[in-house]
């Protein structure tokens, strides 16, 4: 059997610039196989699998480009070296921030 078919596809994902497709397509089809799964719900979680991994590299490189000191989030938060008053102005201020984008 010939390799031109896989040959070109190779190409045609680098062209396309769909790494995650190109490295997952061929083990993602086997256990797609063995499953059953038509082509259609193949194609869609090679999709799933790009726009998953393009997701993750625009934050980091959003946070990259950010030159953030350190990453930080709400779970590393200390909520309890804030002081009451202004813990409870900052949720208030947050709840109500947010109610405002949404009605926008």
């Amino acid at each position: 059997m010939s390799d031109t078919p896989q040959l070109l596809l190779v190409h045609h994902l680098k062209a396309l610039k769909l790494p995650t497709f190109l490295r997952e397509y061929d083990k993602l089809a086997q256990q797609c196989a063995a499953e059953g799964v038509d082509h259609p719900r193949y194609l869609l979680r090679l999709a799933e699998l790009e726009l998953i991994e393009r997701q993750r590299r625009m934050v980091e490189r959003r946070i990259k480009e950010a030159r953030f000191p350190t990453v930080k989030s709400l779970d590393s938060f200390d909520f309890p070296a804030i002081p009451s008053s202004t813990r409870h102005w900052s949720w208030s201020s947050l709840a109500a921030s947010t109610l405002r984008a949404e009605r926008t």
